[in-house]
């Protein structure tokens, strides 16, 4: 059977909860994969088989010890500014579309997510299905493939996030299932509080509240925890505070920001700050340039901020900026948008960092899981051997200087201002180690090498456990 966790809003806890169901299950030697079947993300993760999925969906296959593959989030949306997002289907770009032009294509979605639901079925038997967003979304009702038109068509135990956190859980709650359509309400098996703060047991009568009020068990009151797991979206950002620690690290957050989960490993080495464009870099001991969804875009943002001067004159000062995918686009020399990228056929120029030119002429994009070796130039690449990522760009670079890994990236003669197009660098320890060691050095504070982070998954899954009648979900979730 299959059990669909649905939430009573954005950012309430589906997607870890999702993925803890999923590792509690697979711990029993149940199989089970994870299936979202719309997701709206910047975030994503390339298959094996080059297959573009959201990483949420990644992470909890992971979880589940399955395979990643691109039936586990058949569509893909990837908000491009302008109320245009690209459409990934099947994890192959299918096209650019305005929202109103996308809701056309529902039927025709939905019938795509549902034959991808049904093969991996087929090979796992128990799915654990993720909703999007909060499920009573009224309006959307005759065109939600992801929570209500799904729901109609699968007809399977339901169970609904709530966040405590903010506030006004009882109106969430008994307001979502209140305005479910009739025929997807009795769906609705079980209640979870998610995220709360101080000691549980002070809110069993606001548990009794909420079954005396729906009718429907709550299965659980899940305290709040700090996940070492990579975040589905950028909500999430607001949510980081910095850790106090002796090395501090600028991200650049423009407005088109991708595929943050980069950083997540770094976060937890050194005190990885999200800062806006034209924030001072004075007080930072790196720069890091992320991806983008809109390299062009967002270089214009750098340069109307003034981001750019202060990147520029940051990158004299012997201090190290490293640019990603997209990020590794601007701190070229120039890049041609042939009408891909932008609106009009025209030439950037970039920050003038690296003899990178880069040229966008096709709609198709690179993606593909890739093992690179360092070229071992400078302080911190000499300290890299391999890195394992991905890549997920569209655009193709002409690089006149040195690479920064074998065949790809650049780097400077400097060693300390270098690019690659390989997303989740910072995910291997030995990269993080790398620049925070070389950092530690510079200032001579101490730093204890990143290593093993540990299996995130297993300590997701003992917090549940610890909170959740476990017993009560596997029956919803595997029973005939």
């Amino acid at each position: 059977m299959s059990l669909m966790v649905l939430g009573t809003s954005s950012h309430a806890g589906k997607s870890s909860i999702t993925a803890g169901i999923c590792r509690i299950l697979s711990d029993r030697g149940i199989p089970v994969a994870p299936f979202k079947a719309q997701n709206m993300s910047l975030n994503s993760y390339i298959t094996e088989e080059g297959a573009e999925i959201g990483i949420a969906q990644a992470t909890q296959a992971f979880a589940a010890r399955a395979l990643p593959v691109a039936d586990m989030n058949p569509v893909l949306l990837k908000p491009k500014g302008n109320a245009v997002s690209q459409v990934v289907l099947l994890g192959k770009p299918w096209k650019d579309t305005k929202i109103a032009d996308y809701y056309t294509e529902t039927e025709y979605l939905l019938a795509e997510a549902v034959a991808a639901y049904d093969r991996l079925k087929s090979e796992y038997t128990n799915i654990i299905v993720e909703g999007a967003g909060g499920a009573a979304e009224v309006n959307l009702y005759d065109r939600d493939i992801a929570n209500i038109q799904l729901a109609k068509r699968l007809q399977i135990p339901i169970i609904l996030v709530g966040d405590i956190e903010r506030g006004g859980i009882f109106a969430q709650i008994y307001g979502t299932i209140a305005l479910l359509p009739d025929d997807v309400r009795p769906l609705v098996k079980g209640i979870i509080v998610n995220k709360f703060r101080g000691d549980a047991q002070l809110f069993e009568s606001g548990r009794k509240i909420l079954e005396d009020l729906t009718g429907i068990p709550v299965l659980g009151i899940v305290p709040w925890m700090k996940l070492a797991l990579p975040e589905e979206d950028s909500l999430s950002l607001a949510d980081k505070i910095p850790a106090v620690k002796n090395i501090r690290v600028a991200v650049i957050r423009y407005p088109h920001i991708s595929n943050f989960t980069d950083f997540s490993l770094l976060e937890e080495a050194a005190a990885v700050e999200y800062v806006e464009p034209g924030t001072s870099l004075d007080a930072y001991d790196a720069v890091i340039l992320p991806g983008t969804k809109n390299t062009v875009d967002d270089l214009a943002v750098l340069r109307s901020s003034g981001a750019a001067d202060q990147i520029t004159a940051y990158a004299k000062t012997g201090k190290p900026v490293i640019g990603i995918c997209g990020g590794y686009q601007m701190m070229g020399t120039s890049i041609f948008d042939n009408a891909i990228e932008g609106e009009v056929v025209a030439d950037y120029e970039g920050l003038n960092l690296l003899p990178v030119h880069t040229i966008f002429d096709h709609y198709d994009k690179i993606t593909r899981q890739v093992k690179r070796v360092s070229k071992g130039k400078g302080p911190i690449l000499s300290r890299m051997n391999t890195a394992s990522g991905y890549e997920i760009h569209s655009g193709k670079s002409s690089v006149a200087g040195a690479p920064a890994f074998t065949d790809e990236g650049c780097v400077d003669e400097t060693g300390l201002l270098f690019g690659t197009y390989m997303h989740g660098l910072f995910a291997n320890a030995e990269a993080v180690d790398a620049l925070v060691g070389h950092l530690a050095e510079k200032k001579n504070v101490p730093y204890t090498p990143a290593g093993d982070a540990g299996d995130p998954y297993a300590a997701l899954a003992r917090h549940l456990e610890s909170c959740l009648d476990v017993e009560r979900i596997v029956a919803l979730s595997t029973v005939n």
